[in-house]
């Protein structure tokens, strides 16, 4: 079975970069457009809650940005370090976690 990293990213719908654009637009825009990762997914969680213990959870009667993201991409071990850092400028520390993986040829 071939080898791979896996790396997850935690951040949440409302987050922007400094240039005020989606977070998740540019995190999405740099690892299909710029590096053509291999598998990329968003998860979008309906509750959540950080290292402040504050809980952000689906509210149906109103509009919340705070809501949890989960974006996921695996490649080979050498694109991932190669976005790795990239993906470490955008993105708050302590909110991704990476691990090797193998992919299942069947």
């Amino acid at each position: 079975m071939p080898a791979a990293k896996l790396v997850r990213i935690y951040f949440k719908e409302g987050d922007k970069t400094d240039e005020h654009h989606s977070l998740m637009r540019e995190l999405f825009q740099l690892l299909h457009d710029e590096h053509r990762v291999r598998g990329v997914t968003v998860f979008r969680g309906v509750a959540g809650f950080g290292d402040h213990g504050i809980v952000q959870a689906e509210d149906l009667l109103g509009l919340n940005v705070h809501l949890p993201l989960v974006l996921e991409l695996f490649d080979a071990p050498d694109v991932v370090d190669t976005v790795l850092p990239l993906l470490c400028e955008r993105v708050p520390a302590k909110h991704i976690v990476c691990w090797d993986v193998e992919v299942v040829d069947a």
